[in-house]
This record gives structure tokens, C-alpha cells and sequence, in this order.
């Protein structure tokens, strides 16, 4: 996909692929690199470097009841994994964790809905879906929050957004996106902290909506 200008930092591209992202980033990371072919290459670079590094680690023996184990495990049939595929608006690994199926809004109101597709201790990661012309709740950060764009696009103080491209919240960051006139903002949000709301009608419903 071209046009796209707010990319994924390397920092989060580097915990990406050494495995160490949140599931909840790690979903939006997957699926902004699977609509941007800089960030795809980017990713693959960095594997390739964590690659180099494993082959320049010293080999260590294992035990011989480890290496009965790994030979065990390597007879065992592999499970077969279900493999998605795009649909609509939806990259892969968002009809991934939606299980194939269309997402299930639950209004928050003002035309504003939201689908939580997987929150845990580490964070949460959702759809998010804002009428044309709507404003979510100026708020700020208590930890980090990564939006990528699916359709429409959003405005807030740092910028423009449209479709593919991802902003990167962080506590010194207190904003109130705007999603433009026409068809709804459609979202992916993945969070690891609650969102600090200035207005008190947000906060008290805070709890509620577990944002």
C-alpha cells in the first residue's frame, strides 16, 4: 500500500521480532506491516540481523533426556493452523483475531463502537469505529497506545492519519483525535495502561468500557 507516512519506530519493529511485544502491540504491528511494504522490509532486515546474532552464539549441549524430548516432539503430527486471509477493510491478522467472523460493535455512544479483541494483563487491543466528523474525548496516556488506520482517517494536534498509517501515544502526549467528515474512522487500537480523560462523563464510564 502507498501513501502511507506515519510508520512503525524501530524500537517496536526490533521487540516485534524478537518476540518480546505485548500480543496487544504485536497485533497492530502485524497488521501495519502487512498493508506497508517499507515496515515489511524493515521487519525483515531486523529479523535477518537477530538471525546473524543467533548463529554467532555458542552452541551449548543438552542433556540426553532434552534431546529424547525434541525428537518426540518432532514425530508429533503439527496441528493445523488455520491460515486468514483479508476481508474488506480488515487486514489478516485483524480477521485473525476476529476469528474469521465480523466484528460485534458495542456502542459507547454518540455513534461511537468499539470491539475488544483481546484484553490481558499486558494491555488491550480493539476495534474502534467514529462516525465522520466525531471527536473522541480529549485525553491523555497513563502508558502507550498505538492506532493504525483500517478506513477514513483521523486529525488530531500532531497530524493527519489516514489509512495505513499508525500513531504512536505516550504519556507526553494529550490529544483529541477528530475523525474526518465521510465514511467512519475505523481503527485498531492496542493499549497497556488506562487512558487518562479529562472530562468526568469518560472517566465514570471508564470502568465500564475498559478503556
Amino acid at each position: 500500500m502507498t501513501g502511507i507516512t506515519h510508520h512503525i519506530p524501530d524500537e517496536l519493529l526490533i521487540a516485534y521480532a524478537s518476540g518480546s511485544l505485548p500480543k496487544a502491540f504485536s497485533t497492530v504491528v502485524a497488521t501495519h506491516v502487512s498493508m506497508c511494504d517499507e515496515c515489511r522490509a524493515r521487519l525483515g532486515a531486523h529479523e535477518t540481523l537477530g538471525g546473524a546474532l543467533l548463529d554467532d552464539t555458542p552452541v551449548q549441549e543438552v542433556s540426553s533426556d532434552m534431546k529424547a524430548r525434541l525428537f518426540d516432539a518432532l514425530d508429533t503430527p503439527a496441528a493445523t493452523e488455520r491460515v486468514y486471509e483479508r476481508s474488506g477493510i480488515f487486514p489478516a491478522p485483524v480477521m485473525e483475531a476476529l476469528g474469521g467472523l465480523p466484528p460485534k460493535w458495542k456502542p459507547l455512544g454518540l455513534g461511537v463502537r468499539q470491539m475488544i479483541l483481546n484484553h490481558d494483563r499486558s494491555g488491550s487491543v480493539r476495534l474502534l469505529y467514529i462516525p465522520g466528523g466525531m471527536a473522541v474525548p480529549d485525553h491523555g496516556h497513563n502508558g502507550l497506545e498505538l492506532t493504525l488506520v483500517l478506513q477514513g482517517a483521523f486529525s488530531d494536534e500532531t497530524g493527519r492519519f489516514g489509512v495505513g498509517d499508525l500513531e504512536v501515544a505516550d504519556g507526553d502526549l494529550e490529544h483529541e483525535p477528530v475523525a474526518e467528515d465521510g465514511p467512519a474512522c475505523i481503527c485498531l487500537a492496542a493499549t497497556d495502561a488506562a487512558l487518562r480523560f479529562r472530562s468526568f462523563v469518560p472517566r465514570m464510564l471508564q470502568p465500564i468500557f475498559r478503556i
